[in-house]
């Protein structure tokens, strides 16, 4: 990439954006700009946390608990400094702005301070709360909601108050399964504080050690000219195909997705030179957005950093990250693939070219970045070898430092190396606050049990029918992604409906069993004891309808019994990781869904292109989003087989083309409304779960299809240049 190439991306992006910041805040990010002295201060701030947390990580002792809120109180200091508790255009406004975020910062660290002074006499009094315990964890709680407030919206801290009061105040005013007799504010705040489902509990800690240490190996590699590099990579692979830049965001948005994390920046980065380069090509601009925050979104999908999303999601399921990262590439491949098949299919209906004849070459492209696969490879040589995630991040950052040395662009000097922490801890402000302040809203729904509530009235209102339960979590991501960012509406709907989905694909499974003749001795004795009538049914294969009902008489009181002696403990771990990655995948949506969509918002600036038009053409083009998750529900994709995965993975490439060439109403030549419905039958008879047969007659029809359609356009072109 060319350095015109990027000052001409540069000035698309500064072109949609405030020429200037109003005061002392910089209007694109809200932030207060790196230049001014509270930035300048936050630099060297987050170069001393970026220093302390790879020290507590790889060879500190401090507790977890400690730890914790000194994760909280550091980037609780950032967040005061660089995150105004208002915006003002006067000096004096400015001003008590400023004096109140050093008030609020220094009242982060206070919390540090009090636990380190106060915890063992704290617990020798058996947590009985004295004077200063009100104030110090009730500043925690406080902190909490203001620090979200500023970083994400009103809808988290909303929901932190409402968490908070529903267990202290009003929730005894609900009628029946809602009803809760409430606890003291003592008793809250002690939890909220000390528990570990509180702010400083599970969560806090997996953000201060896998997520951070990540975090701050993107900043290193994004530091040492790998961001450059992935887009050159992708240039020259896909670069001069038909529709090539489309290709090119797609390629280079997956490949940054596995080091950022990040929907947002991964569009402000990426998009800056892809979608000026879809413009070019003959992309409309909302089109070019579009792709761009679809591919960028799916970067959360992307290993091995998921967005904190895996980390997270190995506390609750107590599945190894590795095998969370490994099970997820597959299916994230196929969610650039269907992204990639629209812009095909866009670039055929406009009959377009590439335009992009500057590309580099592969060979050159290689020849100067292959140092950025040494840290990659050794992050992952390190996992499989059995060390600690945290462990091999700090490991793969002295990597990053010591293989930019041997290019000649990118060398890493102390000057490179200190704006990488101070940027990975800039970059880390938002995601610190948010998992440490949610742990409220878990700790309120662990407390009073509306996880278990809300998971049977799903249940109930799914009827037991594992797709209407898929369509009601998909809705509720859908209500939480408006005002949560995905981490965090991820941990909420996971805490609210992970055990009741788990548990009807668990049930799915067990029908299956049933229905091939499976049937355990246990299972035999319990159902000729609460349904003598179909004692018949017991010794030999059956339809599935027939299954459902020896299943559905079985008391739920012994439902335990029978899963465990039906399935085996690989089936059930599979189950747990498909509902949990069901959820997380569904919570992406709201990145590109209106009417709240910030990632097609920021696509949108670049472009110059109506906001709201660019989210529905993402919500489009995003698809595979929903297509993937019933993956999850009704095959064993992630159950740790890769032949099983690649056979699954083989017909999904082929189903999804075919499902949205359906929907575009176009493959390589346009096809008419009713052989749409024809084609989306066969995409749909594809993806048919675990019924190989039906997969391979969906594939020769949809070959014949194809072959069909090719030919017609053929037919018609040679008729046009007739004509």
């Amino acid at each position: 990439m060319t350095d015109g190439e990027r000052q001409a991306g540069a000035h698309e992006l500064s072109d949609t954006m405030d020429a200037s910041a109003a005061g002392e805040v910089d209007q694109s990010t809200r932030q207060r700009p790196a230049d001014s002295l509270a930035g300048r201060a936050a630099f060297w701030i987050g170069v001393g946390l970026a220093v302390l947390h790879i020290w507590i990580n790889t060879l500190g002792t401090m507790s977890e608990l400690r730890a914790s809120v000194l994760h909280f109180a550091g980037f609780g200091l950032l967040c005061a400094l660089l995150f105004p508790a208002w915006h003002s255009t006067s000096a004096t406004g400015r001003r008590l702005a400023m004096m109140l975020d050093i008030v609020l910062g220094l009242a982060a660290l206070s919390l540090f301070a009090y636990l380190v002074l106060g915890e063992e006499t704290f617990y020798a009094r058996n947590g009985a709360f004295l004077w200063y315990d009100w104030i110090f964890t009730a500043i925690a709680v406080a902190l909490a909601i203001e620090f979200t407030r500023r970083t994400t919206g009103l809808i988290i801290p909303i929901l932190i108050v409402l968490a908070f009061t529903y267990v202290t105040a009003w929730g005894s005013w609900f009628p029946g399964v809602l009803s809760f007799s409430g606890l003291g504010y003592e008793t809250m705040l002690f939890r909220s504080f000390y528990s570990d489902d509180g702010m400083f509990g599970v969560i806090a800690t997996i953000s201060y050690s896998y997520v951070f240490m990540f975090i701050l190996f993107g900043a290193f590699l994004v530091q040492s000219g790998a961001g450059d590099f992935i887009i050159d990579f992708a240039r020259a692979i896909a670069g001069k195909l038909v529709g090539g830049p489309g290709f090119v965001a797609v390629l280079g948005s997956a490949l940054m997705g596995t080091i950022s994390g990040s929907a947002v920046a991964n569009t402000v980065s990426t998009g800056v030179i892809t979608i000026p380069l879809m413009k070019r090509a003959g992309f409309p601009a909302r089109f070019a957005a579009g792709v761009e925050a679809t591919a960028s979104t799916g970067g959360m999908l992307m290993p091995p950093i998921m967005g904190a999303g895996a980390f997270v999601m190995a506390s609750y399921t107590q599945i190894s990250y590795l095998t969370i990262a490994a099970v997820s590439v597959l299916p994230a491949m196929l969610y650039f693939f269907g992204v990639a098949c629209f812009v095909r299919v866009e670039a055929k209906k406009r009959d377009l070219k590439s335009l992009d004849d500057d590309a580099p070459r592969i060979g050159e492209v290689l020849k100067r970045g292959t140092t950025f696969f040494i840290p990659i490879t050794l992050l992952i040589a390190m996992l499989i070898a059995g060390f600690t995630p945290t462990y091999a991040a700090g490991y793969a950052i002295l990597a990053t430092i010591a293989s930019s040395w041997l290019t000649r662009t990118h060398r890493m000097g102390h000057r490179e190396i200190l704006s990488a922490m101070a940027g990975g801890a800039r970059n880390m402000i938002l995601t610190a606050v948010l998992l440490v302040s949610v742990g409220i809203v878990v700790n309120a729904v662990t407390l009073t049990g509306i996880g278990n509530t809300f998971s049977l009235m799903i249940d109930d209102w799914a009827g037991g029918n594992l797709l209407i339960a898929l369509v009601l979590i998909a809705l509720a991501s859908l209500v939480l992604g408006m005002g949560l960012p995905v981490t965090a509406s991820y941990i909420v709907l996971a805490t609210l409906s992970a055990p009741a989905l788990a548990d009807m694909i668990v049930r799915s499974e067990i029908i299956t069993a049933f229905a091939s003749g499976q049937i355990p001795d246990a299972a035999k004795a319990i159902l000729m004891l609460t349904s003598p009538d179909k004692a018949a049914l017991l010794d030999g294969p059956m339809t599935r309808e027939a299954a459902a009902g020896l299943v559905a008489a079985i008391p739920a009181e012994m439902m335990s019994m029978v899963k465990d002696a039906t399935l085996t403990p690989a089936i059930l771990t599979t189950a747990l990781l498909s509902a949990h990655m069901i959820i997380y995948w569904l919570s992406l949506d709201s990145n590109v869904t209106p009417p709240v969509c910030l990632t097609a918002f920021a696509a949108a600036a670049i472009a110059k292109s109506p906001p709201m038009a660019t989210g529905f053409t993402a919500w489009k083009i995003a698809k595979t989003l929903y297509i993937v998750p019933v993956l999850f529900a009704y095959t064993p994709f992630l159950n740790g087989d890769p032949v099983l995965a690649l056979e699954i993975f083989a017909f999904a490439l082929v189903g999804i083309y075919a499902l949205i060439g359906a929907m575009e109403g176009y493959l390589e030549a346009p096809v008419s409304w009713p052989m749409r419905a024809v084609l989306f039958a066969i995409g749909v008879t594809i993806l048919w779960p675990n019924d190989w047969s039906v997969n391979f007659i969906g594939t020769a029809l949809f070959v014949v299809f194809f072959i069909w359609n090719v030919r017609t356009d053929r037919r018609q072109r040679i008729g046009a240049a007739e004509t």
